[in-house]
């Protein structure tokens, strides 16, 4: 199981290591600019303020990729066994097409590269897009600079659901969940418990068929604590030998990630996003106010519980194999507005690669600053982002002044 091997990166790269030095020793728009404001009239809704610097949407996005690609394969030499960036990009060319440099990767150092450090950087990039590009939707839909997909309690109810599965043997190999699904079992349990958590809102949110939006708040904000409390007691009350791999799902973190791991929460994130982005524009519209939307021909009730439910199940896919990770979701889209304004055909797919940037480099860190041992990447993601918010909070009292 994934919470069995916290540790396993680090041994496998040491063992790995010392083989080869064994074997060694014997040889958007085309430019940023200022909307007109409309004489007597205010700007036009999602323009760029006057005197604000704003990148266009293919030179953010470009420049994001660009870094994103290069990150991937830079993130993939770091760890306790370096591998320069040159020999890593050989052994994934060579692996993905034959005969692309070198000719095929074997040995102890293609090892830790393609079975050990490339499905977890690949596994980072989607994890932190998919909490980027939800984080997003969730302020647009909420009409809330500070709302998360958190609020919906999809993160709460997974690491509930995982805890549940591996203290009671639930996601163990002789379990029958474990007999039928595997090594998915315990990502399984924790997306059955997103789920369950985000039915409950919504079944507390709703009022008269109606999705009202402080409800929802208020509804997320009890359940996520109520399922955190009840997660915490089932960790305080677990034996010592379980403890450990209980609390990575309370603090988040990518050790021992495996190509298995992968498929699903991509094929979740990027369907989610797609479908997120050729909606933006009813994003832009809720924006307005409920009022306006309606005006504009908008059914907002049935367009937020649609945004919301893909939300929630995106968020379960992400956390079901990542475990508990925040502030990613409200740095990201705050960072992104800052830059390319507040469309959210801009917003959505900058903020995707920008919470996968984040995300590769936060793993880095969490590999590395405590070596042999990992930091949970829940821990370094609260780092960034109190002084984050902090420098948001002097930004907005110096214009208040």
């Amino acid at each position: 199981m994934k919470d069995a091997r916290v540790k396993n990166d680090v041994t496998a790269e040491d063992a790995a290591a010392g083989a080869s030095d064994a074997a060694a020793g014997t040889a958007g728009t085309a430019a940023a600019r200022e909307a007109p404001t409309p004489r007597g009239g205010a700007p036009r809704a999602g323009a760029p303020r006057p005197g604000a610097w704003r990148l266009s949407l293919s030179g953010a996005v470009g420049l994001l990729a660009l870094a994103l690609g290069v990150s991937l394969v830079a993130a993939v030499g770091l760890g306790p066994v370096a591998i320069p960036f040159a020999e890593v990009w050989s052994m994934i060319a060579d692996a993905w097409w034959p005969g692309a440099a070198t000719g095929p990767p074997t040995g102890p150092l293609a090892t830790i590269v393609l079975d050990i450090r490339l499905p977890r950087v690949l596994l980072g990039a989607v994890v932190g897009a998919g909490l980027a590009v939800t984080g997003a939707v969730m302020q647009g839909v909420l009409r809330n600079p500070l709302a998360d997909p958190y609020l919906i309690g999809a993160s709460s109810g997974a690491s509930l659901g995982a805890v549940l599965a591996l203290l009671s043997g639930a996601a163990g190999a002789g379990s029958w969940a474990g007999s039928w699904f595997g090594a998915l079992s315990l990502p399984l349990s924790a997306f059955a418990g997103a789920m369950a958590t985000f039915a409950l809102v919504v079944l507390l949110a709703r009022r008269g068929g109606q999705l009202a939006t402080t409800r929802l708040i208020l509804s997320g904000v009890a359940v996520a604590a109520l399922a955190e409390a009840v997660t915490s007691f089932i960790v305080l009350s677990s034996p010592e030998a379980q403890l450990r791999s209980a609390l990575f799902w309370t603090l988040g973190g990518l050790s021992g990630t495996q190509w298995s791991d992968l498929w699903a929460p991509t094929a979740v994130v990027l369907g989610a996003a797609a479908w997120f982005w050729t909606r933006a524009g009813l994003l832009n519209a809720l924006v307005l106010g409920e009022e306006g939307a309606t005006s504009l021909g908008v059914e907002v009730n049935r367009v937020r519980w649609r945004l919301i439910a893909v939300c929630a199940v995106t968020v379960g896919a992400v956390v079901s194999v990542s475990g508990g990770i925040g502030f990613v979701a409200l740095m990201v889209p705050h960072a992104v507005r800052m830059l390319v304004g507040g469309d959210n055909r801009w917003v959505l797919p900058v903020s995707a690669l920008g919470g996968a940037l984040l995300m590769v480099w936060v793993d880095v860190g969490a590999r590395m600053l405590n070596q042999p041992d990992e930091i949970p990447i829940g821990v370094i993601t609260a780092v960034l982002g109190a002084p984050f918010f902090l420098a948001l909070l002097s930004r907005s009292d110096r214009r208040t002044l």
